[in-house]
Formats: C-alpha cells, structure tokens, sequence
C-alpha cells in the first residue's frame, strides 16, 4: 500500500467519499464520508491488494470543549469523530478510517448522530458499534442488536460524551 497509488485509487473510485488522509502518520489514516462508509469498508476488507480483513476497535472521540474560555480558543468545532482501526492479515499492514459526525443529529440537542453499521462487513464491528453506542451515544443504522452493553438498559445518557452529567442516584443508591 504506497502513499499517492492508494489514495489516488481510492479517490479515483470513490471520489467525494474520501475526505482526508495522512498516510505519513504512525498510525496512517483515511477519512470517509459517513454516507460511503459501509462501501468503502467493503472495498478496504475485499481488495486483494489491500485485505483489510480484521477489524480491531471502534471508538469514538468527542470533540467538545465545555469550558468556555478554553472553547472560544479551540481550533476545532464540536464535533464527533469514529475511528475503526483495520488490519490485513496477509499484507501485515494497518490503516485507520476516521468518519467526522456532528455531535447531534440535526444539531438537535439529544438527537444521537447516525452512521451505518459495519457489522455487515466485519463481524466484530456488532460487539463494537455497542460499546461506541452505549458510552458515546453514535446511532449505527442498520445494526442487528444496537442496544446497550456495559451501562444497564434503563441508563439515561452516554458516559463518554464530555457534557455528559452523572446522576447523583440511581434506583435509589446515590453515587458521591
């Protein structure tokens, strides 16, 4: 997988879709638009030049400043960004795909943000995607079994998001 021949293949194929990329990182990377994600997985995992195989995580960062004077300094909009760390097995090479989501769905307060599932493509992604879904609060559309995996089901809000609040009691047994 060399630097200009990978991108250039997959900018040729998928135009648009690919939205970035640093391949001279130590952990080299692509971004994908959300919509073409499941179409480039495919191609990542079934290429045979490249054999993105296995997929090791999924995880999600918030980005989120929620101190204002830190905030009006960040060179950054709050946003959310997934990234899925590949391997290929038989090319003994990584790749991250990094998909940048807004923090809200229709910057609607509470409106979890939407992907497609990869579970189609990679079956560890079922385990995954539910961990990202319940700790980050990342809707993946077309998931077998989305619900939550670590936190109970009646839980209200997603730990891992930085506005996130942690309620003082729960069913009665109080926390700090």
């Amino acid at each position: 997988m060399s630097g200009p021949t990978f991108i250039e293949r997959l900018t040729k194929r998928f135009g648009e879709a690919i939205t970035g990329a640093n391949l001279d990182a130590i952990d080299p990377w692509i971004e994908v638009a959300p919509a073409s994600l499941v179409e480039v997985a495919r191609f990542l995992r079934d290429d045979p030049e490249l054999g993105f195989n296995l997929l090791n995580c999924v995880t999600a960062v918030d980005y989120l400043e929620t101190d204002p004077k830190k905030a009006a300094k960040a060179d950054f909009a709050p946003h959310t960004e997934l990234v899925y760390h590949l391997w290929s097995i038989p090319h003994k090479t990584s790749l991250v795909v990094k998909v940048m989501l807004p923090r809200w769905k229709d910057d609607v307060p509470g409106e979890l943000p939407e992907v497609p599932t990869v579970s189609g493509v990679w079956s560890t992604a079922d385990w995954h995607e539910r961990e990202v879904y319940d700790l980050s609060g990342i809707r993946f559309l077309g998931h077998p079994n989305l619900r939550r995996i670590l936190c109970p089901e009646d839980w209200v809000g997603h730990p891992l998001r930085k506005d996130y609040e942690m309620p003082l009691e729960y069913h009665g047994i109080r926390g700090r």
